[in-house]
């Protein structure tokens, strides 16, 4: 079983940054990918951005040229830092994990922009 733990989320003003943390552990066997994907109220989960295990990123067009995505392979610790925070980021964030044909996913953490 694998266990992601998510760290970072809070309450920030419009404009301001904040930097989600995701750590992995467990029975891991290959990571293939970890990203984020956010769920706002009465909307369905998006992705946000992912990472593959060779570095290539992937963002939602909502988060691009403000969001980056890094990632510790050594730490099996996945980053999402988040600049220029619109009210519209305003959501549930949830890491996300594909090790060989599984997929995990952490218990989420709220970030809310606002004034």
């Amino acid at each position: 079983q694998v266990q992601l733990v998510e760290s970072g989320g809070g309450l920030v003003q419009p404009g301001g940054s904040l930097r989600l943390s995701c750590a992995a552990s467990g029975s891991i066997f290959s990571i293939n990918a970890m990203g984020w994907y956010h769920q706002a109220p009465g909307k369905e989960r998006e992705l946000v951005a992912v990472i593959t295990s060779g570095g290539s990123t992937n963002y939602a067009d909502s988060v691009k040229g403000r969001f980056t995505i890094s990632r510790d392979n050594a730490k099996n610790t996945v980053y999402l830092q988040m600049n220029s925070l619109k009210p519209e980021d305003t959501a549930v964030y949830y890491c996300y994990l594909e090790d060989g044909p599984y997929d995990y996913w952490g218990q989420g953490t709220q970030v809310t922009v606002s004034s």
